[in-house]
């Protein structure tokens, strides 16, 4: 077997083992040998116990200043998993989990990797309960089989906390949760492309104890084989060979989202399944603080009178709203620990901006090799964020990691070691709605070899102003590569010199760009090459540029507005003086074309046929225009060609 190339999973598992076989001072670990090594410059505390007042008693008592209180050091059995009691055996197929991330996942074979790679995926539409319409595919050759058969297997000690919960639910709600579990449960890829503001927290809340079970059985996989070990060398006989129970590094699932008020909503979420008093969280102050907002802050969006501002645009930016951020939580059997180090805990939640920082800082995203559940939520949001992010966070994911960590080769699960984790990973994705980026990371970035399932529905038109003429202009283009230039010429070479030649179109117009690249060269056009008075709004206008620009819009100073959809998905000004909208494209948000279609009745005695708006297309502005036209609308625009 050649092994000469560097890049080979071969050579690099090699490297691995001889540098952590060579490593100056490694410390070999025994099966006894449970204390873990105290970090330098780590805060001490010191509490004095009376002599008659035992370990347990103390224990007991509650905590004042969580900060002041440090953990007596834990062996691996006190440390735990949630819901250890119950027994499972070793490779019992029966379960989810065992089946999907065994030592011999049946679904791991040649000829479905060789499928996944070749992105050969045999298709067919069904339906999930209340998931509603789904488009379920396996690899080409892979037994076809629904989701719908699927069945979730719950600890008991989580099952309880949320069946209290839905106790209390409407039955819609509660309908959805168990059928999401279902589906989640076969370990398939998901992704649901319209999350709605009143299911977002059911959603959440199912997402969040599926990772929470997952996490519970791979600790207790782990902590009941080291009991077998364990037993075995005190009986004198040989240890027991299937003890491959692990990954690389102990992080095995990883949440994804925009911003820290999420993460407050996500760690809610996971508390919800963990409550008191079976169950502490720790530096939940600190926790609360720094995602939070400060003390004695207002938010104006969570207190403002119903009505001032979008429903959705409240949603998505009350509270705490910095996009860099990271956050390890660690699960034991009764505390949940927030702030855990990276490689010492279970579950990470992140931004991607704050893993990418973390990464480039430490030079080393060996905490991401070993992710098996991988759920990012608040996709459309993060579409108006930087995607490169996220592309970078994908690049990094279960790769064969550059140190060893301390790991026990002999406990990690043979697939890991062949380099094969990506293909049992499952990915969960959650999008209000679906957008190219988004289709093309479900289609090209996810190798799950179980399976995936893709949520689709029927749009409906959208509600607009009656009485304004809409004109869609449909340009022609067969090569999506070609797309951006083509729309760029056709804009400047036809759309625009229609509306500058029109006295009445030629001023009091706002042109409407989605794309930030595609906001940047039409306002260099205007700059350059378009003879008239126009100002700009985008993601990066100060507050006074955004005042002076809609005053002098507004005045008539400005004949043009040029406003990007960041723009308006961060602020969204209302903007007074518009009688003529140009959109260069269906925007991503469809509730966007609504409200700027509205905003020329804000005026005083507009007429709606005082009002002009023309939206530039093409064939691959489908999901935009779904969203608009409705699906059979959409459908008729691009059969009437250009």
């Amino acid at each position: 077997m050649a092994v000469d190339d560097p890049n080979t999973t071969t050579t690099r598992l090699l490297t691995l083992l001889n540098v952590s076989a060579t490593k100056a001072g490694k410390r070999k670990r025994t099966i006894d040998e449970t204390k873990p090594s105290e970090k330098l410059n780590k805060k001490r505390a010191v509490q004095i116990v009376a002599p008659d007042e035992s370990h347990d008693e103390l224990a007991q008592r509650p905590i004042e200043k969580e900060e002041d209180f440090i953990a007596p050091p834990q062996t691996e059995d006190e440390e735990g998993a949630p819901g250890e009691e119950e027994e499972d055996e070793p490779g019992n197929e029966a379960d989810p989990y065992e089946a999907h991330f065994g030592l011999q996942p049946t679904v791991l074979t040649d000829t479905a990797r060789e499928a996944v790679d070749r992105r050969a995926w045999t298709s067919q539409r069904g339906k999930l309960g209340r998931l509603g319409g789904v488009v379920e595919a396996v690899p080409e050759g892979a037994a076809s089989s629904s989701a719908a058969a699927a069945k979730h297997k719950i600890q008991e000690k989580l099952k309880a906390p949320l069946e209290t919960r839905q106790a209390k639910l409407p039955r819609e709600i509660v309908e959805l949760q168990n059928d999401l579990l279902n589906a989640l449960s076969s370990y398939r890829d998901l992704y649901i492309t319209r999350t709605t503001l009143d299911t977002q927290p059911g959603v959440r809340e199912s997402v969040a104890l599926h990772a929470l079970n997952h996490i519970t059985k791979k600790r207790r996989r782990v902590l009941k084989n080291n009991e077998r070990i364990s037993h075995a060398i005190k009986a004198g006989n040989p240890p027991p060979e299937d003890v491959q129970d692990q990954g690389f590094t102990r992080p095995s699932v990883l949440i994804l989202l925009p911003f820290r008020s999420f993460a407050l909503r996500w760690v809610s979420a996971l508390t919800t399944h963990t409550p008191a008093p079976d169950y502490q969280i720790e530096n939940n102050a600190r926790f609360q603080s720094e995602y939070g907002l400060p003390a004695g802050a207002i938010d104006k969006l969570a207190n403002a009178e119903p009505g001032m501002y979008p429903r959705d645009h409240v949603e998505m930016f009350k509270g705490n709203v910095d996009d860099s951020f990271r956050l390890g939580v660690k699960m034991t059997r009764k505390s949940v620990k927030l702030y855990a180090e990276f490689y010492g805990c279970d579950l990470i939640i992140a931004s991607p901006l704050g893993l990418r920082m973390s990464i480039e800082k430490e030079k080393s995203a060996d905490f991401l090799s070993s992710i098996e559940v991988l759920v990012i939520d608040q996709m459309d949001a993060l579409t108006m964020q930087n995607w490169d992010h996220l592309q970078f966070v994908f690049n990094h994911l279960n790769q064969l990691p550059k140190e060893s960590h301390d790991v026990d080769f002999s406990r990690i699960k043979p697939w890991y070691l062949d380099g094969l984790s990506a293909y049992l990973r499952q990915s969960i994705l959650m999008s209000a709605y679906e957008t190219p980026e988004t289709r093309a990371l479900f289609n090209h970035s996810l190798k799950n070899v179980a399976g995936r399932i893709r949520t689709e529905r029927r749009w409906s038109p959208i509600e607009v102003p009656e009485g304004i003429e809409q004109q869609f202009i449909q340009f022609d283009c067969n090569n999506p590569k070609d797309e951006p230039e083509k729309r760029f010429q056709y804009f400047a070479t036809q759309l625009l010199p229609s509306v500058l030649k029109s006295a009445v179109q030629s001023a009091n117009t706002v042109i409407f760009i989605p794309s930030s690249f595609d906001f940047i060269r039409v306002h260099n056009h205007f700059r350059k090459n378009v003879g008239t008075s126009f100002t700009v709004l985008s993601e990066y206008s100060t507050n006074q540029d955004i005042s002076r620009a809609r005053q002098a819009f507004f005045a008539g100073k400005k004949a043009f507005l040029l406003v990007s959809e960041r723009f308006h998905f961060f602020r969204r000004y209302k903007i007074r003086g518009i009688r003529n909208l140009v959109f260069y494209g269906p925007p991503d948000h469809p509730q966007f074309y609504t409200e700027y279609l509205s905003y020329p009745f804000l005026d005083d005695g507009v007429d709606a046929s005082d009002v002009t708006c023309r939206v530039l297309y093409s064939k691959y502005d489908w999901l935009r225009l779904e969203r608009i036209a409705g699906t059979e609308g959409a459908a008729e625009l691009l059969r009437r060609g250009p």
